[in-house]
């Protein structure tokens, strides 16, 4: 169990640090004039040195979670995510968020069809109108009010 853990901890802190670098390549700026890196570098710190300080100490074997088939469920949450970012320029906010939260909601939490498509369709419309409307973010969107 040891083991896993301390492989469990590479992949963070390897996400962290390639995190840092883009973080340093996007300008840091100053405290008084923070730039765009400044806080993603913080945060990837942040992982680096919690990712780092599991692998040097993974704790006792009653403290792991092992390895096992819902260890698969949140490495397909996380391509989920991969995908809904790569995907969102060419397909869209409303349609990738929907898609997102029905995979969720039906695939990985088994909740009813009706229920999934009704949060996933309310979710989606209220980001819409929070981020979009509201906020003027600027997401590639179908729908134009």
């Amino acid at each position: 169990m040891r083991t896993q853990a301390r492989l469990g901890a590479l992949v963070p802190l390897g996400i962290g640090a390639l995190a840092a670098l883009a973080a340093v390549s996007m300008g840091l700026g100053s405290p008084a004039d923070p730039g765009p890196g400044l806080w993603p570098l913080i945060v990837s710190l942040t992982m680096v040195t919690l990712s780092a300080s599991l692998l040097l100490n993974p704790g006792a074997d009653t403290e792991q979670e092992p390895f096992s088939r819902q260890t698969a469920v949140v490495a397909l949450g996380a391509l989920s995510l991969v995908a809904y970012t790569v995907l969102i320029e060419r397909v869209g906010f409303e349609v990738m968020t929907v898609l997102l939260l029905v995979l969720w909601m039906r695939g990985f939490g088994r909740d009813s069809w009706r229920l999934s498509l009704a949060v996933a369709l309310a979710a989606c419309a209220a980001s819409y109108l929070l981020f979009i409307v509201a906020l003027d973010v600027s997401l590639p969107h179908l729908v134009a009010f």
